[in-house]
């Protein structure tokens, strides 16, 4: 009886609630589409669009955002606003813990060193401050106003629930993960790792992971998208095997996700919900009388029948979009920056990378020296490896290299500096840990796919 009085009614209106805005959302993050020869999905054609109308003045807008930030958190701090602090939102984004207030005033500091042409060259030429600004920050920029604004079709209407109980068979048993985080990385894989942490740090506020699952999806299946990967094979001048790289990349990325979760930091990690509980509200289990699609469709329309008004979904979209500009843009700004002065200006990654070049010699990868210099750089900024190895000799090396940055996945200069950013529970130095895991981990996989294909 009980199963019946929550069971929503199966009307026409719930029906279309459920089916529609996940259809659009499905297409948006998840479509893979031909854009102008290279394979992308509409939100990221989207975020172009935004690139290309205002390319001039982006960089200008980011710096524009990122000092208003600063700005504005200095006078939350100092004169108290009561409009600022009574709103928890806004209190959120402009009164932020000493140590993130910091971290935004730096931001605010090196993008207008970059922008103005200020103060020492290191902070602010092409391959440190301005790599972030100009490069990176209007891409992500673009990524988080058209993904936060749409985030809602895959969180709001049913979708989750669906697909949550369809693979809660697969995802548990072999990544100890709830069957909803099913469509979280499927959008990351195909789509863009920023979009994942995105997704993972809304659905873990919103008290749908436990701090474990939060820090092993964030870590784990923030992929990069398929148009970068495709970038980062150019790089290497090979990009006539992309198909065989992206296979590899799939493969170690798999083996990757199965065994790293497993590890410390993220298998210390607890499973408790933000509010501080252990029970989860979203309970797997399938009741009798249902099979795992049947009570999958009645979550779906159960949550779409929740959907009372579009306009406080859309107020729900403009919120994440927010929080992403304001919150994140200037994160990454120092953080990014940051990571690869250190690269550029100090000899830090050759002797960190030193010790690879016996296991890289175990593995007969040639030119293991020169490989050696690439690997741990690829925290500071995953486009670094396949700049340096561009001087190697072997096709086989800079395929290995190319794809081993991929499935590396945590660099500072985006996801890294997103995920400390979000309020997924990971630290700084925990990154570097699972860093080093992936690396060791995916490497002999690439190494024999490498083997077998050269």
């Amino acid at each position: 009886m009980h199963q019946q009085a929550v069971a929503p009614p199966k009307n026409i209106h719930n029906w279309l609630m459920f089916i529609i805005p996940s259809l659009v959302g499905v297409f948006l993050f998840m479509a893979p589409i031909n854009f102008n020869g290279d394979i992308t999905i509409p939100i990221a054609i989207l975020a172009k669009t935004i690139q290309s109308h205002f390319e001039n003045s982006l960089t200008s807008i980011v710096t524009g955002v990122i000092t208003f930030t600063a700005v504005m958190s200095i006078i939350t701090k100092l004169f108290k606003p009561r409009l600022i602090l009574q709103n928890s939102f806004v209190n959120g984004l402009l009164n932020p813990s000493p140590m993130w207030f910091i971290v935004q005033q730096l931001g605010a500091i090196f993008a207008v060193m970059t922008y103005f042409s200020l103060g020492p060259v290191m902070f602010r030429n092409d391959a440190t401050g301005g790599l972030v600004l100009n490069d990176l920050l209007p891409v992500l920029f673009s990524v988080f106003i058209f993904a936060g604004l749409l985030l809602p079709l895959l969180l709001n209407f049913g979708l989750l629930e669906f697909f949550g109980t369809l693979f809660t068979r697969i995802m548990r048993p072999i990544f100890g993960l709830p069957g909803r985080s099913s469509v979280n990385c499927i959008a990351s894989w195909l789509g863009d790792g920023s979009v994942g942490v995105l997704l993972t740090s809304k659905q873990y506020e919103s008290g749908m992971y436990t701090q474990r699952e939060a820090a092993v999806i964030g870590t784990t299946f923030s992929a990069v998208s398929i148009t970068f990967s495709l970038v980062v094979i150019a790089q290497v001048n090979l990009e006539h095997m992309f198909a065989p790289f992206y296979l590899t990349i799939c493969l170690a990325g798999l083996v990757a996700a199965i065994i790293v979760p497993r590890l410390p930091p993220l298998s210390r990690k607890k499973n408790i919900y933000i509010n501080g509980t252990t029970e989860s509200s979203h309970d797997e289990t399938v009741p009798e009388g249902h099979n795992i699609f049947s009570y999958g469709l009645e979550q779906a329309l159960k949550k779409a029948a929740e959907v009372k008004s579009l306009p406080a979904i859309l107020l729900d979209g403009i919120k994440n979009a927010v929080d992403m500009v304001f919150g994140v843009l200037p994160v990454v700004m120092a953080i990014g920056t940051i990571a690869l002065v250190i690269a550029e200006n100090t000899p830090i990654f050759d002797y960190l990378g030193m010790p690879f070049i016996p296991f890289l010699e175990l593995l007969h990868i040639p030119e293991a020296e020169a490989a050696s210099k690439t690997i741990v750089v690829g925290f500071a900024d995953m486009f670094l490896p396949s700049i340096l190895a561009s001087t190697i000799q072997s096709d086989m090396t800079r395929f290995i290299i190319a794809a081993m940055s991929v499935t590396q996945l945590i660099y500072m200069s985006e996801i890294g500096a997103l995920l400390i950013g979000s309020k997924v529970p990971v630290k700084a130095w925990e990154l570097f840990v699972i860093f080093i895991l992936r690396t060791l981990v995916t490497l002999p996989v690439i190494a024999l796919m490498a083997h077998l294909i050269f």
